[in-house]
Parts: C-alpha cells; structure tokens; sequence
C-alpha cells in the first residue's frame, strides 16, 4: 500500500515535487533581498545567482562587474553570487567613502585564505583587522623609496640579462617577431628572485630554470585552479571547506626549501644584498610578536610575506610591462615621444640608469599610467562591510558582513571620466588633465589604507 495515494508511482511524484520545490524555495530564499529594500538588483537565476558565466569560467569576474557598472547609471546595484547578495558600488563618492573616508566600516577585503594553508592566510593581501593593520603598519617603512632605491642595482643586473638576450636574438631590420609577454615574464622573475629570494635566476640563458618553471605553475590555470581562485575571491566558505591553498601546493612546497635555505644562509654568514631577505632577517630580530594576534615573524608566516611579493609582483609587473609594449608597438607616435624623452635623460647622465633618473621622466610616468588605466592587473577592489553602514544621501543601509565590489575596470573606461576610453592616450595623466579628474576615478593600485603596501613609493 503506498504512503500518500494508492500508487507508488504518484506517490513518488509527490515526494520528488515537495523535494525540488523545497530545495527551489531555500536556494532562492535571498533573491529578493535587495527589491525588499528598494535597491535595483540584477535579476538572478536559481542555483548560479547572477555568476553562472564567471563560475563555469566563460568570463573573466572583472569584465563580468564592468558590465554591470555599463548597465545602469544607479549608484549602486544588487546582484548575487550564488544565494549570497552583493552590492556593486558606481557612484564615486561612495567609492571613496568606502575605501578611505569611512574605512573603518569596511577594513576587511572580502577575499579570504583556509587558516590551514599559512602562507595564504598570513599574506598581507588576505589578512583581516587588527592584525592586517599592525602588521602592515611593521612592513611599510621598509617599502619606502629609499628601501626601493637600495633594491634598483640589483634589478639593473637582471635588466642587463635582457640586454644581452634581446642582442643574441639580432632582431635589427629583419623583420623578426617576438612574444614579448614571455620575455617580460622572464625578467619579473629574475627581479623578484634577486630582490625577494637572494637568488641569480637568469632566465633568459636558462628558461627551464626552477623559479621559472614554478612561478609559472603559480599562475597556470586550469579548470580547477580556476575554480579555486574564484572561490578565494567571491566564495571564501568555500576554500576552508575545499582546503584551497592560495598559491598551489608545488609552488609552495619549492617557496618554502629556497626561502628557508636562503634565510638560514644568510642568518649564518651576515650578508646583505639590501633585498627583501634582508628586511625580512631585520623584522625577525627585532620585532615581538606578542601583539600580533595569529602571527609570527616566523615559519610560514614569515615566509607568507616573501611569497606575497612574489604574487603581487609577477603577474602585475609582467602583465603591464607587456601591454605598454604593445601599445608602443603600434603606436610609433608616442614610442618615438618616450624614446626621446629617455635618451635625453641618458645623455645627460653620461648614460647612467638610475633610480632617480627613471622617477624624472614624466612622459614614461603617463605612459605607464595609461596603460594601468586600459589593463588593471586585477580589474576590481572588494571590500567587506565590518560594520552595519547608513548612507543618509541615499537612504541606504550596508548590513554587516555585506561584500561591497567596485568595477575598477567600469570606471577606468567610463566616458564621463575618459572620453573615448578604447583609445591609448598618455596626455590624459599629464599635470592638466590630472588635477582636472575627480577624485576615486583611478586606482590601478587600490585606494586608501588598503592600497598596495608598494604605491607612491
């Protein structure tokens, strides 16, 4: 005899529709969070939210939120990832009252690291208050220009590599071609090698050399390293529950042996080559770690800062160099203006590069900002309300816990700001136009204390 009616069959139709409506009923349960509170919201679908093409990696997250901010002229929308409601930020003064003005409210960036994998965790970039403000309060006086300026001489040496390189592969007049996002790939790493890790990697004659061929692995995605990085931005339950370990298991496992073994070298001989080793010995013998709370100037947490030059370094470094060059490429107009502008610099130096020389020459200053503008290496800025937040202007309430995006990506190519965005153009950062432009409308490095540790310096 059946349960409900007198057939199995019609029965097992009744429990199978009660379970699918019940599972339909919990997982759009927020979908109208934020129509309730009389916010525009993008409408979702059951199961993805708004983030099915970003979670099936069909479209890169960024371009995902600049279509978005291109979408509507609101302040501010609602979307969802997942069941999750999430609030893209568009009106600029909301922009910089989050990352500067009230920052306080939203100290936390939203992206997040399994405890269990510490050199993700304790990195900077995904510590949380108070211990992110303590700790970054320790490290910036060691990323000061002077601290830079000690470090250029052994860029130099890596630059130098490159010249030899380039010169073996006699490209003058014939015509030849090049992949320059390689070759700009291969000096970053060579810089952060010498500069970070103590190490003479030299790339170009050894391309297969071990920091190479892991600092690739670090940025090699598949699907499923995708997936993990997506969830370390937009998922952060997801990574304690699925152990996802920041910057993979290989390249951390070879991190941890070069960083150890040049470390306790250079503790045992004293020597200095004024990098980041160096500075990362000092605040080991210096500093107590009583009032850090869930760090160490030890073990992986020491070697978490290390790695996050690293992180913060390559990709963003090599990425931008690449598309300047491409851009100069095509446009022999402005390569010929900065080319100029450097061999007079030079001419007058005797020739000699210098740290100082290369800060005074402003055309390449614009040239660098515009192609930061055109190709943010991430693309958006997050933040997590740590604070229940009123906006009185718009009658608006940010709950606590509530993950805030800005498109930084939207608002570099928003015509309002940059007219005919599309178009490489350096004089759109010379002095003129930059003391014209309002203000959080660029900022390829962050903004307010939560920017780039390195910015400005």
């Amino acid at each position: 005899m059946a349960f409900i009616t007198a057939y199995w069959g019609l029965d097992g139709l009744i429990i199978l529709t009660t379970l699918m409506i019940t599972v339909y009923l919990y997982i759009t349960r927020n979908f109208k969070y934020w129509k309730k509170r009389g916010i525009l919201q993008m409408t979702p679908v059951p199961f993805f939210g708004n983030f099915k093409e970003c979670l099936f990696l069909r479209k890169a997250p960024a371009y995902f939120l600049k279509e978005m901010y291109d979408e509507t002229k609101e302040p501010y929308v609602g979307f969802y990832v997942l069941d999750k409601p999430f609030l893209l930020i568009r009106d600029r003064e909301l922009v910089k009252n989050i990352l500067v003005k009230d920052f306080n409210y939203f100290s936390d960036r939203y992206n997040n690291a399994d405890p269990k994998d510490r050199i993700g965790y304790a990195n900077l970039f995904f510590m949380k208050n108070p211990t992110w403000k303590t700790l970054r309060a320790k490290l910036t006086p060691f990323f000061t220009s002077g601290k830079m300026k000690k470090m250029f001489d052994l860029m130099l040496m890596c630059v130098q590599n490159l010249d030899e390189h380039l010169s073996s592969l006699e490209l003058d007049g014939n015509g030849k071609t090049i992949e320059v996002r390689d070759l700009t790939a291969r000096l970053t790493t060579d810089i952060i090698g010498s500069t970070a890790y103590g190490l003479e990697v030299n790339s170009f004659k050894d391309p297969n050399a071990e920091f190479r061929r892991y600092g690739k692995m670090m940025f090699d995605y598949d699907t499923i390293r995708g997936l993990e990085m997506l969830s370390v931005f937009f998922l952060p339950d997801i990574v304690r529950w699925g152990r996802v370990k920041v910057f993979g298991k290989k390249p951390t496992t070879f991190l941890r042996k070069v960083f150890w073994e040049t470390l306790n070298h250079r503790m045992k001989t004293g020597i200095k080559r004024n990098d980041l080793m160096d500075i990362l010995i000092e605040l080991k013998n210096s500093q107590s770690d009583q009032e850090l709370k869930d760090f160490n100037f030890d073990g992986d947490d020491l070697l978490a800062q290390a790695t996050s030059f690293f992180s913060a370094g390559f990709e963003t470094s090599s990425t931008t160099t690449a598309f300047a060059l491409y851009e100069l490429a095509i446009q022999p107009e402005i390569q010929n203006t900065l080319r100029k502008e450097i061999l007079e610099a030079l001419k007058k130096s005797d020739g000699k590069i210098t740290y100082d020389l290369v800060w005074s020459l402003p055309y390449l200053d614009m040239v660098v900002s515009e192609t930061l503008r055109m190709y943010p290496p991430l693309g958006y800025v997050n933040r997590e309300a740590v604070q229940t937040y009123k906006v009185p202007e718009y009658n608006l309430v940010i709950e606590k816990g509530t993950p805030c995006y800005i498109p930084m990506l939207g608002i570099h190519y928003d015509p309002e700001y940059y007219p005919n965005p599309n178009k490489f153009d350096p004089e759109r950062f010379n002095e003129e136009n930059k003391r014209n432009r309002p203000t959080c409308v660029y900022f390829p490095f962050g903004e307010g204390p939560h920017a780039c540790i390195g910015k400005g310096n």
